[in-house]
Parts: structure tokens; sequence; C-alpha cells
């Protein structure tokens, strides 16, 4: 099946289930081989290599804890001996510790700011001699709205999204000569496994800050990671795309 990425060569980090899986189903189904990291979960990060070949590209299987820097480093390595090289990188591991600020624990936080931010760099400052070689690119960060306004139970993680956003922004300007554009996507509420583990009644207050009503897909972002990617995105670098429904206005 032909697409406009056929013959390119895909990591997505977290790529098992939720933002991860539909962002490399999206880049599959526009022919880019893909590499998918997961860290604990197999059967789901193979059911989607698995869903992925169906569109006819080649896919690799990874273990690896992102948050630490020489795992990071056998992802990259892994993906590059398998296929020789890596034209786009979406750094999109990330989880999340809630709780308030006088009640977070060091772990906590240290934990949320090495997979959330530190992987993002380690893969990043792993993968990005390659594309310099090359002279191509295309990485994108996997931030968050909240990485942008903040939010109550989630500085951990609300710091470490916009450091993400300002990792994007210096990669970029770094990367620009070596024509590799850095961008960042910021989703607000998603209907990932976090939020349909919610109250309806949450859920209700959650959708009343949206204008546009509803909750985003993992489909929608994807779609935007695979804009940014294709020829069609090549002029954005250092941007923020701003996917919440309207609700950082």
């Amino acid at each position: 099946m032909a697409g406009v990425l056929d013959g390119q060569v895909a990591v997505v980090t977290g790529g098992s289930r939720g933002i991860g899986r539909a962002c490399a189903l999206a880049l599959a189904a526009n022919g880019a081989n893909v590499v998918i990291n997961y860290t604990s979960n197999e059967d789901a990060a193979k059911s989607t290599a698995a869903e992925a070949e169906k569109s006819g590209v080649k896919t690799l299987v990874v273990q690896a804890d992102v948050s630490k820097p020489e795992e990071a480093q056998k992802l990259i390595k892994a993906a590059e001996e398998a296929f020789g090289k890596i034209d786009i990188l979406v750094n999109n591991a990330g989880i999340s510790r809630d709780r308030t600020i006088a009640r977070m624990s060091v772990e906590e936080w240290d934990t949320v700011i090495e997979t959330d931010l530190s992987s993002a760099f380690y893969c990043t400052n792993a993968a990005v001699g390659g594309m310099r070689e090359r002279k191509y690119g295309r990485i994108v960060n996997i931030s968050s709205i909240q990485g942008q306004q903040g939010a109550v139970g989630l500085a951990n993680y609300s710091a470490a999204k916009a450091g993400l956003i300002a990792f994007t922004k210096s990669a970029a300007r770094e990367l620009a000569r070596d024509k590799i554009t850095v961008n960042a996507v910021c989703p607000g509420y998603v209907e990932t496994d976090l939020i349909s583990g919610l109250s309806d009644e949450i859920k209700a207050t959650l959708i009343a800050r949206i204008p546009l009503g509803r909750f985003g897909t993992p489909e929608e972002v994807a779609a935007t990671v695979a804009f940014l990617v294709k020829p069609e995105g090549a002029f954005y670098t250092g941007a923020q795309l701003n996917l919440n429904g309207g609700e950082y206005m």
C-alpha cells in the first residue's frame, strides 16, 4: 500500500496503547515502517505491531524504559540496526503520579520528570546524530495543555510537559540547519484509559470546560502528528499545536 511516508522509519515511544498506539498506526497507514517501544505491556505492543503491519509496512517491537538513558540508547540502536536509519521520532512516553505538592514524594516528582521529560532528551540525543548526517529528521514531542496552564495536583506532570515545550523550541533552533524539524503537540483531555476510569460526574465537569463539549480522541492527536511529519508539515518547527477543543482559550 503506497503512502507519502514510504521508505521512512518512525520510532514511537510508549507506542503500545493510547496516543502512542494511534500514532504508530497513523504513521504506518501513511507508509512508514514503525518501531514500537513499550515498557511493560508486551502483548499490547505486539497487537499494535500486528495492526500496523496490515498497512503493508514492517514493524519492530522493542522493550525499553526510556526514562533511563542507557535504555533509550538501546531503543535507538535497535531501530537503526533493524532499518538502517530513523527519519521520525515521536517522543510520546509518559506517566502521571497525581498528588498535591504538599503530599507529593520526591520519588513521584522524579519518576514523572524522568519519564515525561528526560526520556525525550535521551531519545533525541541518541537519534539526532544519524538525522544530522542525512540532513533530514522529524521529531514530534507529545506535550499537554497542562504544560501550558498547569493544574492542581499535577505539578510534576505540568512541569515535565512545560519543559517539553521549551525543549522543543531549543531543539528546533539547534537542528534547523540540518533540516530537522522539532514540534510539540499539546492535547487537552483525550479518550484514553485514564479518562475511561473517571466517574461520570468528573467527566461532566471536565467536558464543561471544553468549548467543543467533548474529549479528543487518540486518532485526532495521531492525525496531527502525521501531518507534522509529512511534506505538508515541513515548514513547521518549534511550534505548539493546540489540540484541546478550545479549552486553552
